[in-house]
């Protein structure tokens, strides 16, 4: 996707009614020693950043349950849109864990530092329409009979993507990018 001059916006949806991303699976991950459990978080976090970096705007259409990873995936986009429905956490902790992935850098950029601490520290779920009051979420949209209404409202907002220059879009990403760093 990075090298494919066709590609303007990727939005990234779940094939799984009701589910966005789950996370990590706990017991495959209790299954790994120390070594194995360093060179997962290692592989995903290095997804994570990649995903971040991809030169295109990227679109996390929410419209289930994003814990975890899950919800570190979707903040490696630059625009989430949640059904009103979802669920959305940093629950590790309420596993004995830390978010590995980048949750802890980008949850505070999203949210401030006080309300990031706050979600991380509880492990708190919230839906759809808390994640839009907090800045979370770009969109929070009722859910719909297929389950699909957050990709059909992120089809949506890359239909507003796609008309715009390619180039001034994706300057416009690598300076906001690039700024949120100095």
């Amino acid at each position: 996707l990075r090298f494919d001059e066709q590609v303007h916006v990727v939005v990234f949806k779940s094939e799984v009614k009701g589910v966005f991303c789950a996370g990590a699976d706990l017991k495959e991950r209790a299954k790994m020693d120390d070594a194995e459990v360093g060179e997962f978080v290692r592989r995903l976090r290095h997804l994570m950043d990649e995903i971040a970096a991809l030169p295109v705007p990227t679109i996390a259409a929410i419209d289930g349950y994003a814990l975890g990873g899950g919800l570190e995936l979707a903040l490696a986009c630059d625009l989430r849109v949640a059904a009103s429905s979802a669920k959305m956490g940093l629950i590790e902790t309420t596993r004995g864990l830390l978010p590995g992935a980048g949750g802890t850098q980008r949850l505070p950029r999203c949210v401030g530092i006080g309300l990031a601490k706050e979600l991380i520290f509880t492990g708190r779920q919230i839906d759809g329409q808390q994640a839009f009051s907090m800045g979370l979420v770009n969109h929070s949209v009722p859910q719909n009979s297929e389950g699909d209404a957050a990709y059909q409202r992120a089809i949506a907002l890359a239909k507003e993507i796609l008309p715009q220059a390619p180039f001034a879009v994706k300057m416009g990403k690598l300076a906001i990018n690039k700024g949120m760093e100095v």
